[in-house]
């Protein structure tokens, strides 16, 4: 920054200085607001202006939390700005889109100054007098520029900062630490640990080469500037998981809660045992209020979304002048960036990588079953008194496939849903859209997998050309199965004389025969082991091509996991897990051909998420008195 800009940034920041708190408080306790109320939505929205602090009270008036004098905690991380911060965000995107998301995605990119403490709301405002005058005293000693150092090892990446420079914002940071111990009456603790900025953690062992490739394109001698800053967060939730909405959701029941697109939502696990499947309880970040949401509405959210930013002070290295601004820094909140520019040396990183992947393995649940919509006894639905099938309802197949036995075994293996079928076709249209090139298709024996295979292959135009291999291997957990015998599948012959385009030539690795009923997790996870290795072994090479695995919810983690290297988890986790998998949900895997490696990366099309539509009688519901 030239020093006519800094003097001329330094204006502006001086005049945001004289804007105190009670300045802001006085028009809420005008409107009638209490005085610890108006506090807490003063901090609550970093203290910036009225207008923000009433619409917080407003969304919160139904908050049942709004009167407990809960503080806030506090963090003081040191920031980069400027080109070396669009190249961390560059990493940061890039490596979440090859490695998915480690622990370090949670935060921004940052130095840890002070651990979170907590704060009163009356007297924070103190906290901001004090950054402002420790970095003023140390304006002339804080480093010019700051020397990063690449660190790796198998559980972690990122920069170690130089000892001499280190040690000077150590100085700062017990400074701002000793001040808001004694002044503001808080509990502030110094991080006096080796100064590092993270870019992974936590990560899986077989990424840390990719992540150190990507890692070693940040020149981190990029023009920087660095800030200071003060964040918040609600110490209540600080243990919770935080998803975003997806799309707005009004309540259907009175323990609902209502979202809308783009709010953060807590939520506690523990409390998930008791919810019905799909749902998860939540409290709203934006109203404070508590309920039920369908989980299909929502992503995971980031840790650092739900924060705060309040004051921050600029360390102007160029100029020497030093300024507390309440502009808004170039930093992100949730650590991704839509900068949409890399580096040279990026890009020609991931060009070499895209060069060495081979193939690709894409594994799928199945479409929507009809047992799935009209419950157990869908088939009693559609049956005539003399037996025969009929449509009882537009999401009912047209006609279900002919067998050589009576229609009931459809109860134990059912099939997709009109809309289950809809679901497919469209998956393979989205495939089509992304130049998806499917060399071999696998199935499961059960007959949803098989027809969602196959409308899948329509969606991509494949339907005359790649043939369906039944791999009886692929059949979910068995202990899952409601009865005690292995469904009565229908036969590949069965399948052809139904038009279903099934490689009669194929032979499984498992024949339907070695399937034995309520087998134990070790057992369908070593089934699970077995059959993906010899499915990758019996398919060559085809550049690009994608081995397309049509199975069940277990299927993304059994055959995924073992493939990328992971162990299994734990079966009752796995349950809690499989139970979260919507129809069509996908994993995607690539090889590394340098490495004779799998890794897991975001699948080619995005998933498929639809609401609930119940039935409707309008002679009930329309004329009813």
């Amino acid at each position: 920054m030239a020093v006519a800009e800094a003097q001329l940034y330094a204006k502006v920041a001086n005049k945001h200085q004289g804007r105190s708190s009670s300045a802001l408080l006085e028009p809420l306790l005008a409107k009638g607001f209490p005085a610890h109320i108006a506090q807490k939505a003063l901090v609550a929205t970093g203290q910036k202006t009225i207008e923000d602090a009433v619409k917080w009270l407003h969304s919160h008036c139904n908050d049942p939390s709004l009167d407990d004098p809960i503080p806030q905690e506090y963090a003081l991380y040191l920031c980069p700005t400027g080109r070396l911060h669009s190249r961390l965000q560059d990493f940061w995107q890039e490596s979440k889109r090859q490695c998915s998301r480690n622990r370090a995605h949670e935060v921004f990119p940052h130095v840890t100054l002070c651990d979170f403490f907590t704060c009163e709301d009356h007297k924070v405002e103190l906290l901001y007098d004090i950054l402002k005058r420790v970095g003023d005293s140390f304006s002339q000693r804080f480093p010019p520029s700051i020397s990063l150092t690449l660190h790796a090892s198998s559980s972690y990446l990122g920069f170690f900062i130089d000892d001499s420079q280190a040690n000077i914002l150590k100085e700062f940071a017990v400074a701002f630490s000793s001040e808001a111990s004694a002044l503001a009456d808080c509990h502030v603790k110094p991080s006096l640990k080796q100064f590092h900025l993270t870019l992974a953690h936590r990560f899986y062992p077989h990424h840390q080469k990719t992540l150190e490739q990507l890692a070693k394109c940040i020149n981190p001698e990029e023009p920087c500037q660095w800030v200071a800053a003060l964040y918040s967060r609600d110490m209540r939730f600080v243990h919770y998981q935080r998803l975003r909405a997806l799309f707005q959701y009004k309540p259907q029941n009175i323990d609902e809660l209502l979202i809308n697109a783009g709010d953060l939502i807590y939520v506690d696990p523990r409390q998930q045992s008791e919810v019905s499947e799909g749902w998860v309880i939540g409290t709203s970040h934006r109203t404070g209020c508590r309920g039920f949401l369908p989980e299909n509405y929502t992503e995971k959210a980031h840790e650092a979304d739900t924060w705060v930013r309040h004051r921050e002070y600029v360390f102007d290295t160029a100029s020497r002048s030093f300024t507390k601004t309440d502009v808004k820094p170039n930093v992100k909140l949730n650590g991704e960036a839509h900068n949409l520019s890399m580096s040279r040396s990026v890009t020609n990183v991931l060009s070499l990588q895209n060069v060495a992947l081979r193939r690709g393995v894409l594994v799928m649940r199945h479409g929507e079953r009809v047992d799935q919509v009209f419950g157990k006894s869908w088939l009693q639905q559609c049956l005539t008194p003399d037996g025969k099938y009929y449509r009882a309802d537009l999401n009912f197949p047209s006609s279900l496939p002919r067998q050589k036995d009576s229609l009931k075994q459809f109860e134990c293996d059912p099939p997709l849903s009109c809309c289950g079928i809809f679901q497919s076709r469209l998956i393979g249209e989205a495939l089509l859209g992304q130049e998806v090139t499917i060399s071999y298709v696998y199935s499961s024996p059960a007959l949803c997998c098989v027809q969602t295979a196959q409308h899948v292959l329509q969606g991509l135009k494949l339907n005359q050309k790649a043939k369906i291999r039944v791999e009886p291997g692929l059949f979910e957990w068995t202990k899952w199965e409601g009865s005690r015998a292995i469904p009565d599948f229908m036969t590949v012959a069965e399948l052809v004389e139904a038009s279903y385009n099934t490689d009669t030539s194929y032979r499984g690795n498992f024949p339907l025969s070695s399937l034995v009923p309520s087998e134990s997790y070790e057992d369908y996870v070593s089934r699970s082991s077995v059959v993906i290795k010899q499915i990758i072994n019996a398919c060559p090479n085809k550049g690009r091509g994608v081995i397309l695995i049509v199975g069940h919810g277990s299927s993304l983690a059994s055959l995924t996991r073992v493939l990328t290297g992971l162990p299994s988890r734990d079966s009752r986790d796995f349950a809690q897990m499989v139970r979260k998998i919507p129809s069509l949900g996908m994993c995607f895997c690539e090889e590394q051909k340098e490495e004779n490696k799998w890794q897991m990366v975001n699948p080619p099309v995005k998933t498929l998420t639809h609401g609930a539509n119940a039935a409707f009688n309008w002679r009930n519901t329309i004329m009813e008195d």
